[in-house]
């Protein structure tokens, strides 16, 4: 969606002239793919850094458009929040140092996103969900002012009729009830691309669904949102309910949201995937396509296919089919998206190499994976992945049952190394990124368990929330520019250093959201117990619908 002209979808002629080049290139793709004129045989590789701006305070900072327009690169680009970046790493071929060039290009993104970034008073923070978010940087004075990002929220809501509201449980509850969709913007990912033959997509894909909940587990980087302890991964959960285009009626009629892991194994083609999903979800954009997509390959030249590529980026499968065009030949590929932000660089190329080896040995020593395990089970692991991290119980072959660190210690890490060993990747490089993700599930040190555990220590510092996220983010900044992988990291701890003032500006900083209540016809004597054992001096008084009614202090009880 990003690389074109998109526009909302108010004009019922315009919308019937979309839906008639959609279902033409889903034609033209069939016969690409019968006539064999996709790219086969070559496996490329690729990836998306998204970061966090961050002020000298660790708040969100909006200052994408100046660092963008400062910072000099075309692979550097906007997301829909002002306070992420995005950065587009070159392709290459799967084999020899390609991991290692992956790393060098991607400390170099980093390295000069941070120096760029250090002209505007701010910093680059690598992790899944910015602990110092607030719902006050969640407006609409925060998106990215693109037009195609004011017509995404535009058509979301109008499709929803209502406010998005969900709760989430983890250590704590979140209950939100937010009115855009910059919610979305709350998530930062690495994103990794795999190339594959176009005739043995389906088992491609089918492999990815199958290690992605492992792969989830060892990589989960994203446990707080809004202040609240939640899942490990938490943003399988809030992406999942940021684009949800779902009515009242269409949720209780069972209609899948846009963000999704799929239900079933894929059978033959990745037509598969683009049909069920132009079935199931409506069209919300268009923008301007091809006139005769089929006539063009006929021809021998490869489509654009604009309008399915459009439609494709408004369905967000974890594992996305992706069509694209490398040097005049278009080939297929699987976006794997679940892989956060951080901890840092070297954590999230080692990420990478577990992923690409993983897909590389189970495609050249597994059978069909749809004979080994359910997909029901496959979707399980995936939910308590993001929900428990590396302590998540994983279903496996043989009708096994295992903990998530078992599984990738025991079995997985071993595949992985057996398949970037057969595709010819450096051993040097294979020992590198393998040894990082090995040190890591051993320790059970992701950056979510670092997260939490460096909150638990802080929690009887006797400091506000404000202040522990601050020192939670800034301590995460500090240890991702010393390129140390997570493992290594020390635990977060209490920081008065610059900034921390910032933590005392308004009273919402330190205030409490724990509240304890009467109601109008409780006692006198029940208040004042109250207050004696809370220690406070007043409560609100609520009626039976939780509306503030009135306040009832010490003094008045005197």
């Amino acid at each position: 969606m990003g690389e074109q002209n998109v526009r909302l979808n108010k004009d019922e002629g315009a919308h019937q002239a979309f839906m008639k080049a959609l279902l033409a290139e889903v034609h033209a793709l069939e016969t690409m793919l019968s006539s064999g004129m996709l790219e086969s045989g070559v496996r490329r590789i690729g990836a998306e850094q998204e970061m966090f701006l961050v002020d000298r305070a660790r708040k969100p900072a909006n200052k994408a458009r100046e660092i963008l327009a400062a910072i000099g690169d075309r692979r550097f680009t906007h997301e829909l929040g002002l306070f992420n970046l995005e950065a587009n790493l070159s392709p290459r071929k799967l084999g020899g140092d390609c991991l290692r060039q992956l790393e060098t290009e991607a400390q170099w993104l980093y390295r000069r996103a941070r120096e760029t970034a250090a002209k505007f008073d701010c910093d680059i923070a690598l992790v899944g969900i910015l602990p110092t978010l607030t719902k006050a940087n969640l407006g609409l004075d925060s998106m990215t002012p693109i037009p195609r990002y004011h017509a995404l929220n535009d058509a979301i809501c109008a499709l929803r009729g209502k406010d998005f509201e969900f709760t989430i449980n983890g250590i704590d509850q979140l209950s939100v009830k937010h009115d855009n969709v910059m919610l979305e913007a709350c998530n930062t990912s690495f994103q990794v691309h795999f190339q594959v033959s176009p005739e043995h997509f389906a088992r491609n894909y089918n492999i990815a669904q199958l290690i992605t909940g492992p792969l989830l587990a060892a990589a989960a980087n994203s446990p707080l949102l809004l202040g609240k302890r939640l899942w490990h991964e938490t943003r399988i959960a809030v992406f999942e309910y940021s684009i949800d285009t779902r009515s009242n009626v269409f949720q209780e009629r069972g209609l899948k949201p846009r963000v999704h892991f799929g239900d079933h194994w894929i059978e033959d083609s990745v037509t598969e995937i683009f049909k069920e999903d132009i079935a199931r979800f409506r069209v919300v954009l268009t923008t301007d396509t091809e006139e005769d997509p089929l006539g063009m390959v006929e021809r021998g030249e490869a489509p654009s296919l604009n309008a399915l590529r459009l439609h494709n980026g408004t369905v967000y499968r974890w594992n996305r089919p992706c069509y694209g065009i490398y040097e005049g030949v278009p080939h297929l590929r699987i976006e794997n998206r679940v892989i956060p932000s951080g901890p840092t660089v070297l954590d999230e190329v080692a990420n990478a190499a577990f992923f690409y080896g993983m897909m590389a040995g189970m495609i050249e020593n597994v059978g069909d994976v749809r004979q080994l395990l359910p997909f029901s089970e496959v979707k399980a692991n995936f939910l308590a992945a993001a929900r428990d991290g590396i302590r998540a119980q994983m279903n496996w072959f043989n009708d096994t049952h295992l903990p998530a660190k078992q599984l990738v210690l025991e079995q997985l890490i071993p595949l992985a190394r057996e398949g970037l060993q057969q595709v010819g990747i450096d051993r040097d490089d294979i020992d590198r990124y393998l040894g990082v993700l090995h040190d890591r599930v051993t320790m059970r040190r992701t950056g979510a368990r670092w997260a939490l555990e460096s909150l638990e220590t802080m929690n009887q510092a006797g400091i506000t929330p404000d202040q522990r996220m601050r020192c939670l983010v800034d301590s995460m900044v500090r240890q991702q520019a010393s390129g140390r992988p997570i493992s290594q990291w020390e635990l977060a701890h209490l920081d008065s250093g610059p900034g921390w003032r910032d933590s005392y500006r308004t009273v919402g900083q330190f205030m409490t959201q724990d509240l304890f209540t009467v109601r109008p016809d409780d006692i006198v004597d029940f208040a004042a117990t109250l207050m004696d054992w809370r220690h406070v001096r007043h409560v609100p008084v609520e009626d039976d619908s939780g509306l503030l009614v009135g306040r009832i202090s010490l003094r008045s009880l005197l």
